[in-house]
């Protein structure tokens, strides 16, 4: 084989490598493969038609990303983040949330005021059906719809870098609690505050936000630990 062709296959390998990175992390951030289950890469390799050599290339880059983990002689693994970090990490998204909602409410066209106003009426729709799975793509949506209006690219790489690792707890603090209509109480909060364009205001709302849902984990948290006490 020579240079050119190796080069094309190269490039072929990497661009189907980044392929199966992000369909992968979305299995992952959709609960398709669970926290702290190991990866099955023929499993992978099948359900995608390729080779493990690029699903191996993908998890790589997942494993950059903080996502999976590497674990010698056992395999890779679903990285699940212990509550300590999670609270580090909700207190700095509590920030960079914040800044969002404060800059979006300087900037918001009366179109995105209308996209966020749907997204409400869709997700109290589906918190009084008790439907989590409908709620909580929604709930996923509304978010990033925030980072990317809100016009800060900066902001919303990093961002999104901290809330690819709290999957499993965002969903965790939303299910117990009542956590469906409080938390989208707390998002109607924050849309009046930008459509009555008042960062300041905006900015306590998303902030405060990000705040009740790290309460809302802690408490699930509790639960679960005092449970797994009475069982044992």
């Amino acid at each position: 084989m020579n240079a050119a062709a190796d080069a094309l296959t190269i490039l072929k390998t990497r661009s189907l490598s980044g392929v199966l990175e992000r369909e992968i992390e979305q299995a992952i951030l959709n609960g398709e493969i669970a926290p702290g289950r190991r990866v099955n890469e023929n499993l992978l390799a099948t359900r995608f038609g390729t080779s493990r050599g690029p699903v191996r290339e993908a998890l790589r880059a997942l494993e950059g990303l903080g996502l999976v983990e590497l674990i010698p002689n056992r395999g890779v693994f679903i990285r699940q983040p212990a509550i300590e970090e999670a609270i580090e990490i909700y207190d700095v998204r509590s920030v960079l949330f914040g800044l969002a909602g404060k800059t979006l409410a300087g900037r918001a066209t009366e179109a995105q005021i209308a996209q966020l106003c749907d997204y409400l009426e869709q997700m109290e729709a589906a918190a009084r059906d008790r439907d989590f799975d409908r709620y909580y793509p929604l709930n996923l949506a509304f978010h990033e719809f925030i980072i990317d209006a809100c016009g800060n690219a900066t902001l919303a790489a990093q961002y999104r870098g901290l809330v690819k690792k709290l999957h499993l707890f965002r969903a965790r603090s939303l299910v117990q609690g009542g956590g469906l209509e409080v938390s989208n109480s707390e998002h109607r909060a924050m849309v009046e505050a930008i459509a009555a364009r008042d960062p300041e205001r905006a900015q306590h709302a998303h902030a405060e936000h990000v705040a009740r849902a790290k309460a809302r984990l802690l408490a699930a948290h509790q639960r679960a630990a005092g449970e797994a006490q009475r069982t044992n």
